[in-house]
Formats: structure tokens, C-alpha cells, sequence
């Protein structure tokens, strides 16, 4: 979102780390001209018109919709985003051979808010709850963002409940985190200024889910200072993510202005055996603009046969 300045970049001036999450999260309430649903499944229900259920978990009440059928992958999504941020069209091709569950992370949607203090481990015990109260036993984890983030606490606290990862566009834990200048952050957007086109489709395939509330500020506020502890090593999972066995793909645009490809890098040092794929003329949201080709490849990956292009 251009303009934007989160709570934790006065830290960064005095000396502190951390790094901003682009948005367009304004843009997705503008109702644009409904698209199709590429990549559905015959018979398969659209995720637009599947119902949002609230799962009772030892945490709280979790909100979800489930589309598809096949093995569990569930998807994790980013800072200040409901899951109807989740492409459908992207949603639709991964769910022709999964069983995709997507959610809404702590505080947002019907999701109950975390008691303090907050912190990346925290929804990560909260996806767990969610895991394990849906019994999806030992699922793929595909994690967005911030929400990379908490797919790697989920791996490094509950190792039993994550089979494969994807992480998409995310940040180390250990304190390497690589910044981005603040005229990167407050010009920033998760669509390369070329892309308009694809940022357009986005927003029209975003635009077919049934309105939800938007993320409170304060709920912002918190993950702000969640994830801000996640990339200065304050978390505690995060400086532990070495410990990560599961076979894991880190995906990203290699012109992410949010998020800096060294960052994946870092991260396939930590996690052995990581894999790298960067989408070129492609930023933060390269799972969306280039939704076709990440899903084959996710594909290819979960199925365990790579992770080749």
C-alpha cells in the first residue's frame, strides 16, 4: 500500500530491524468485473461460494472454508488479509488434487483473538488447534507472507503436523532478515508497477468472494510487532527453524521490492535441503500474478517429485 508506514519503522530508524508488508488490501473491495474460475475441478465447489464453518478448537473459534478433495493442504495467509485474499483462481488449481483449507489468522474474521502476548508461535499454535480439530492429521503447509512465517513455527513446534512446506515470500527468523529502504517500503506494492494487468485480474478474481470485515487496526498492530520479533530473532521458533525437517520449496518474485530475494536464500541456508524457485518480473504476490505456473510447480512439489520449473 504506498504511503504506508507500520507501527515498528521508528524502531528501524533508532536501530531495530524489521521490514513492511506491502498491501493492497485496500484494492480488493473495489467490485471489478467478476472472472471466471480457471483450473476448477468438474464438480468441484467454487471456494467464492463455499461456506465459511467455525471450528471450536482448543484455542478458540477458528473460521475456515474447505474446497477440493485429496490430501490436506492448508493454507496460511499474510499480514492484514482475511483468507478472501486467497486467489481463487490459484485456490481452484490447487484443489483439484487437495483438499485445501483456508482460514483466517487470529483477531481476524471469526477467528478469536489471541490473548496477550502475541506473537508469530502463538497462531502458529492456533493453526495447530486448527489441525488437529479438523483431524487432518499430517497435512502440506503453504504459507504466505507473514504467514510463511507462521507455516515455519507450525513446522518447528509441531513437526508432527506438517508433511511438506511452501513457503512464499517470506522472512527468516534468526535475526537475517534483509530490509528493504523506506522509499521501497512506502512506494512499495506486491504487483510490479508493469504488472497493472495482472494486478486488475487479481483484484476481479478477489472481488467474487462475498464481502468480509476488513482487519481491524489494532489487530494490524499486533502482527506488525509479531512479525518484527519474528526477523530480529526475538521469537523464540523463529531462531529454531534450522530444527525444520519436512522437505520444504521457498517460492518468491525476484522483484520483490517488500522482500528482498536474499532473504530466501538465507532461508534455504537454515532449512536444509530448501529449495529455491524465483518468478521473474514478478514481486511479493508472484503466487497470483503468476498463478498458473506456482501451482504446477506446488504441485510437482507436494507430490513429491521436485521442485522443477
Amino acid at each position: 500500500m504506498r504511503g504506508y508506514l507500520p507501527v515498528w519503522y521508528a524502531g528501524l530508524q533508532a536501530g531495530g530491524r524489521g521490514i513492511a508488508l506491502g498491501a493492497v488490501a485496500a484494492g480488493l473491495a473495489l467490485a471489478l468485473v467478476a472472472c471466471g474460475s480457471p483450473g476448477l475441478a468438474p464438480g468441484t465447489r467454487s471456494v467464492v461460494s463455499a461456506p465459511v464453518h467455525i471450528a471450536h478448537t482448543r484455542l478458540g473459534a477458528v473460521g475456515y472454508r474447505v474446497v477440493g478433495s485429496g490430501p490436506p493442504l492448508v493454507l496460511i495467509m499474510g499480514y492484514g488479509w482475511t483468507m478472501e485474499g486467497w486467489d481463487p483462481r490459484l485456490v481452484h488449481a490447487l484443489a483439484r488434487h487437495n483438499r485445501v483449507v483456508m482460514f483466517d489468522n487470529s483477531g481476524v474474521g471469526r477467528t478469536q483473538e489471541l490473548p496477550q502476548p502475541f506473537s508469530i508461535d502463538a497462531m502458529a499454535d492456533q493453526t495447530s488447534a486448527l489441525i488437529e480439530t479438523l483431524r487432518l492429521g499430517r497435512p502440506d503447509v503453504l504459507g504466505w507472507s507473514m504467514g510463511g512465517m507462521i507455516a515455519q513455527a507450525l513446522a518447528v513446534l509441531h513437526p508432527a503436523q506438517v508433511r511438506r512446506l511452501v513457503l512464499c515470500a517470506t522472512w527468516p527468523g534468526a535475526g537475517q532478515a534483509v530490509m528493504p529502504s523506506l522509499a521501497a517500503i512506502q512506494a512499495g506494492s506486491d504487483f510490479p508497477a508493469n504488472q497493472a494487468s495482472a494486478l486488475g485480474a487479481f483484484k476481479a478474481a478477489v472481488a467474487e468472494y462475498p464481502s468480509a470485515p476488513a482487519v481491524s487496526p489494532g489487530t494490524k498492530g499486533i502482527q506488525d510487532l509479531a512479525m518484527g520479533n519474528w526477523r530480529t530473532g526475538s521469537d523464540a521458533a523463529g531462531r529454531k527453524t534450522a530444527r525444520i525437517s519436512a522437505p520444504t520449496l521457498i517460492a518468491d518474485g525476484a522483484d520483490d521490492q517488500l522482500d528482498p530475494v536474499t532473504n530466501d536464500r538465507a532461508l534455504a541456508r537454515i532449512i536444509h535441503g530448501a529449495r529455491v524457485v524465483l518468478y521473474p518480473d514478478a514481486g511479493h504476490a508472484f503466487l497470483f500474478q503468476d498463478w498458473p505456473r506456482f501451482a504446477s510447480l506446488a504441485e510437482s512439489f507436494l507430490a513429491g517429485s521436485g521442485a522443477s520449473r
